[in-house]
C-alpha cells in the first residue's frame, strides 16, 4: 500500500462513464455507486448531466463532464459555448481535450489562449478545469511542454488521456508531468486503469485523481487489501 493512497483512497477516484451506448440506467447506477462509496466525482457525457445531477443531489460527489471529447479539434469558440452550457446544466468540473493539432503545429499561443478562456469561464462559476493532453500521441519532451502550456493557461489539472487513444495512463508519463508541473497544478491519470496495483502506482508517482470506468471494482479490491493487511486482534486475557 502506498503512503499517498493509504488514507481516503475513495477520494482519489473519479468514476467515469463515457461510452456512447451508456443508458440512463447505467448512469444512474454509476452515480448511486459513487454516492455509496463517496468517490470524489463522476464524469459523464454532457447529455447525461441533468440525470446525474438529480441522482447526486445532496451528496458530496462532484459532477464532471467532457468538452470537445475525444479529439479536441473544435474551435475555441465552440468549446467555450459547450463549457458554458455544461456549467449551466450543473457541471462542477470540465475535462477539455487540448487542441492537439495546434500543439503539433507549435502554435502554443492558440493552445494557451484556449485553455485560458475555459479556465476563466470555469473559475467564474466556481468550477474546475482539467485539460487532457493525450499522452499516447506525444513524445516525452512534448508531454513536458504540453504540461507547461496547461499551467500557463491557468487550468487546475493536467490529465493524461481520453481513453480513446492507443494507450492510456502510464506511470512514466505521470512522473514527467509531475517533474515540470508547478506545485499547484494537479494531475489526473485516466485511460485503461483497471487494476488496484496500477491505480496505487499512479498515485505514488504523483497522480491526484484516478479516472476509471471500474471505480467500484478498485474500491472493492482496496477494501479487501486493507482487511487482509490489518493486524489480527490481540486475544483477551481469558483467551490466552
Amino acid at each position: 500500500m502506498t503512503l499517498r493512497a493509504r488514507e481516503h483512497f475513495n477520494r482519489y477516484l473519479e468514476s467515469t462513464l463515457l461510452r456512447a451506448d451508456a443508458t440512463a440506467a447505467d448512469v444512474r447506477g454509476l452515480c448511486e455507486e459513487a454516492a455509496l462509496h463517496r468517490f470524489v466525482a463522476v464524469c459523464v457525457n454532457p447529455s447525461r448531466l441533468l440525470l446525474a445531477r438529480e441522482v447526486l443531489r445532496g451528496t458530496d460527489v462532484r459532477l464532471c463532464t467532457v468538452i470537445a471529447f475525444p479529439l479536441g479539434a473544435e474551435p475555441a469558440s465552440l468549446k467555450v459555448e459547450q463549457a458554458r452550457w455544461a456549467l449551466q446544466a450543473g457541471a462542477q468540473e470540465l475535462d477539455m481535450v487540448m487542441n492537439l493539432g495546434a500543439f503539433k503545429d507549435l502554435d502554443y499561443r492558440t493552445v494557451r489562449e484556449e485553455i485560458s478562456q475555459l479556465s476563466r469561464l470555469a473559475h467564474d462559476q466556481g468550477a474546475l478545469l482539467k485539460v487532457i493532453i493525450e499522452t499516447a500521441l506525444l513524445t516525452p519532451d512534448e508531454i513536458k511542454l504540453a504540461t507547461a502550456q496547461v499551467a500557463a493557461g491557468g487550468a487546475d489539472y493536467v490529465k493524461t488521456s481520453t481513453g480513446f487513444a492507443a494507450s492510456g495512463a502510464h506511470a512514466r508519463d505521470v512522473r514527467l508531468m509531475r517533474a515540470v508541473a508547478p506545485e499547484w497544478l494537479k494531475i489526473k491519470a485516466s485511460g485503461g486503469i483497471r487494476s488496484l496495483a496500477q491505480a496505487l502506482e499512479l498515485i505514488e508517482v504523483g497522480a491526484d485523481r484516478i479516472g476509471t470506468s471500474v471505480a467500484g471494482s478498485l474500491m472493492h479490491a482496496y477494501l479487501q487489501l486493507e482487511q487482509e493487511s490489518a493486524p489480527a486482534p490481540r486475544p483477551r486475557p481469558e483467551e490466552r
